[in-house]
């Protein structure tokens, strides 16, 4: 997937200068069909390649410049989620690869808390629900692999998580009352880190316009690569990056933000449901 949106970029700007491919093939000693493999992100990148192809464009801004290249090695490595082949559908391995991308993480949760906020237990209690986790060994490594997305959300210069969680998903119990409590206690210490906002859509609020089910956005350190959205099915995932999608989804996201009880009134709500689990 970071092929595909490095590629969507370099072929944006190639025609933003109507350089025909040929042209563009010329400049990096190589044909018309690699530039198109290259746009379609169906090649590795090469750093020298896509420097010489930034100069051709035009592109002269340092910050713009480093953006895209830093997306490079990325784009080209096996991440480190490829050791979980074997309990990780391939759908879901290229959204681990965005969110391991992205710089602003925004998701809305209607049955779940999000994988990203999930306690240990408490994500031991939701992967066990699977039909797919045939054993426990393949719980415990799903369990791993979910503990370790979270570890980029504590370290410095962390990406900024908000997530926004329907109050259905603290009255459906996942786990008995210890995990559960847990699990609670977590979110609050979560919601304390300077890079992570917590909301409860709260069943006060009545109708919202995120309604139609879960959804997470995902945003990019360099504005050159548009946003993503992700939706998730219950075996496959949908993706959208064009900007009528996005868009439409980051409105209804700021809709729900607006209309939700503030990050500020989080930790109340919270140790409210925190007396139901003594």
């Amino acid at each position: 997937m970071l092929r595909i949106l490095l590629g969507t970029q370099l072929r944006r700007l190639r025609q933003e200068k109507k350089i025909s491919r040929h042209d563009a093939g010329y400049a990096i000693r190589a044909s018309h069909a690699k530039i198109s493999r290259m746009e379609l992100g169906q090649v590795s990148f090469k750093r020298r390649d896509v420097d010489d192809l930034l100069k051709l464009y035009g592109v002269d801004d340092p910050q713009q410049r480093e953006a895209l290249l830093g997306l490079i090695s990325s784009a080209n490595a096996q991440g480190w989620w490829h050791k979980y082949g074997d309990v990780l559908p391939q759908w879901f391995g290229v959204y681990v690869g965005l969110e391991e991308s992205a710089s602003v993480i925004r998701t809305y949760e209607v049955q779940f808390v999000p994988g990203l906020l999930q306690s240990e237990g408490y994500a031991r209690s939701v992967i066990r629900l699977s039909r797919t986790a045939t054993s426990d060994d393949d719980v415990d490594s799903r369990v791993m692999m979910r503990m370790h997305r979270q570890r980029r959300f504590m370290e410095p210069q962390a990406p900024r998580l908000w997530a926004v969680i329907d109050e259905a998903v603290l009255h459906r119990p996942y786990g008995d009352a210890e995990v559960m409590r847990g699990q609670i206690e977590h979110l609050i210490e979560m919601a304390l880190r300077p890079n992570i906002t917590i909301q409860i859509a709260t069943f006060a609020m009545g109708g919202h316009p995120a309604a139609g089910g879960p959804f997470s956005i995902l945003r990019f350190p360099t504005p050159q690569l548009p946003d993503v959205v992700y939706l998730e099915q219950l075996s496959s995932a949908l993706y959208f990056d064009k900007y009528e999608d996005t868009n439409r989804y980051s409105q209804t996201m700021d809709h729900l933000a607006t209309q939700a009880p503030p990050p500020s009134a989080t930790e109340g709500i919270l140790r409210g449901f925190l007396e139901r689990y003594p």
